[in-house]
């Protein structure tokens, strides 16, 4: 005799890895938004407490989607830099043209950026990482390098090409602290247009070897 068995409920069909209930994999959107969660985790949370879980739960995702687009967390956080700095990457154009007024050209162009706060506190957000952390530093430092330090001295026709751009990029990144992070005064309340005009003969020096 056939023993009478009642069939139970069939099991839930299982969830593919990477693909959590509401998220579509293999969108733009989804990419963008893992994209963004992962710029704010790391400005907000810095690069040791930021993890992929957390970049993970910030977007409402599964950890394994933020491997798919991204890789590793040092490979997320190079993505996050790049969508941080987009605005300075155009920076190069700066120099292009005649040498008359390059250092004008970019001292306008690159402090500009840090006058607005929508674009100067993710930067800010990210030199942070970047001082606590050598494996932020690294990416950070490689994508400086590579981005925008390494395109402004391949336009220049001057000795030690490269030792000069670092050292225009010191001068910027000094007056844009002193200025927008320590808040030192007279330079943190000074007319943008006044800093300019004082920090111009200095970067035109250094770019073109001889201030013309």
């Amino acid at each position: 005799m056939t023993p009478d068995v009642t069939p139970g409920p069939a099991p839930a069909p299982k969830r593919s890895r990477g693909r959590p209930a509401g998220v579509r994999a293999g969108t733009a959107e989804t990419r963008e938004r893992i994209l963004a969660a992962a710029r704010t985790e790391f400005a907000d949370r810095g690069y040791d407490k930021t993890s992929m879980r957390s970049i993970a739960k910030a977007a409402g995702v599964d950890p394994a989607l933020v491997h798919h687009y991204f890789g590793t967390k040092e490979q997320t956080f190079g993505a996050a830099v790049e969508l941080t700095f987009a605005p300075a990457f155009a920076g190069p154009d700066a120099v292009f043209g005649a040498p008359e007024g390059i250092g004008e050209r970019v001292a306008r162009f690159m402090l500009g950026i840090w006058e607005s706060t929508p674009t100067r506190e993710p930067i800010l957000a990210v030199l942070r990482s970047a001082f606590t952390n050598e494996s932020a530093a690294e990416v950070f430092r490689s994508m400086l390098t590579r981005r925008i330090l390494a395109r402004v001295a391949g336009e220049l026709d001057v000795p030690e090409p490269e030792l000069r751009v670092q050292l225009a990029a010191a001068q910027l990144l000094g007056v844009a602290v002193l200025r927008h992070v320590l808040k030192v005064e007279p330079i943190a309340s000074a007319d943008f247009d006044d800093v300019v005009a004082m920090i111009a003969p200095t970067l035109q020096g250094y770019l073109t070897a001889g201030g013309a």
